[in-house]
């Protein structure tokens, strides 16, 4: 299978591109995704190869770009619809827990939505108010519906196929951060990751640590530096919030006794929370210190002057491992 050395958001392209190719059924619909091919370019030619009736211009209102691709769905195409920001999902929160999120359990299983919801999300790019929240745990509390987030280009092309065929909501979250920040190779060809699977990014026995998104870049070079000091740190990329694969996260830490968290949502109910409250229930008696959490503050996103401070640095995660490993 020949391959592409690709961006994350050459990768999101070349996903939606595959699967449009693939399915008449799945078109793309969103602010600008048409002749302007999105406010990131990751609709970038679609509009060239597909026309107006698979790649939508929609107007500037978010409830109504999904409460559509709600309706769409129900009628047995594949909308994927984009938000240019996560932050402007609120307007569209009524559509996403009353509608997306219940269509099958509402018609006691008689109907799905195959639907994919995508925003770019997080902070790091100097963006104004509203652009660079990290708010993947609002919807990972809403049955219904999965939540996946990424962290390589072959991971990106890979799980938005799978959501893209998966008979059921996911909401694909897209680390802008790291949109262009380097390259991967990524096949040419059609292929699936499977949702719901952690990825063990690097293999180590004195401590886990739990990442996803633009977070994992960070986490890793840590690892590496901390390599020095003799420290050897497992590390888990969880790609899926939910369904959270408990499996993985268990075992891990059942090998190493010691875990670190690492996301740049505020620390208060974030996904550290849950990794925790997780150990605690299934691993408990393999514990060898407390789980230390590297995360955002429970504060409002900062805006320029603040934002180097507010998401989890290098030196943060290595602190952060630090402390795990000689509690």
């Amino acid at each position: 299978m020949s391959s592409q050395n690709l961006t994350i958001v050459q990768a999101v392209r070349d996903g939606l591109y595959t699967e449009m190719n693939l399915d008449d059924e799945v078109l793309v619909m969103g602010e600008d995704v048409g002749k302007n091919g999105g406010v990131f370019r990751a609709t970038e030619g679609l509009w060239n190869e597909f026309g107006d009736d698979r790649v939508i211009d929609t107007p500037l209102a978010e409830s109504g770009i999904i409460g559509t691709a709600v309706g769409m769905a129900a009628m047995g195409l594949k909308p994927v619809p984009e938000i240019q920001f996560s932050g402007f999902m609120y307007p569209g929160f009524d559509q996403i827990v009353s509608h997306m999120s219940r269509f099958r359990n509402r018609t006691r299983g008689r109907y799905t939505l195959p639907m994919v919801l995508r925003a770019p999300y997080g902070g790091g790019i100097r963006a104004p108010e509203s652009h660079s929240e990290s708010k993947e745990m609002f919807y990972a509390h809403e049955a219904g519906l999965k939540v996946v987030i990424p962290s390589t280009p072959y991971d990106t092309k890979g799980l938005l196929i799978s959501a893209i065929r998966d008979p059921d909501p996911v909401i694909f979250m897209e680390p802008k951060l790291i949109y262009r920040a380097f390259r991967g190779e990524v096949p040419e060809d059609d292929y699936t990751v499977p949702i719901g699977e952690a990825a063990v990014r690097r293999e180590g026995t004195d401590v886990s640590v739990f990442t996803f998104g633009a977070m994992t870049r960070p986490t890793l070079e840590a690892v590496e530096n901390l390599e020095d000091e003799g420290i050897d740190a497992e590390v888990v990329d969880i790609r899926t919030i939910s369904p959270l694969d408990r499996e993985t996260i268990v075992e891990s830490f059942k090998k190493t006794g010691r875990a670190v968290v690492v996301h740049e949502a505020p620390k208060n109910g974030g996904l550290g929370a849950e990794i925790t409250a997780t150990i605690q229930e299934e691993a408990l008696l393999y514990q060898e210190a407390p789980v230390k959490r590297v995360a955002g503050y429970d504060v409002p996103y900062p805006l320029y002057a603040l934002e180097d401070y507010y998401l989890p640095s290098v030196a943060r995660v290595e602190e952060g491992i630090r402390e795990a490993v000689n509690f």
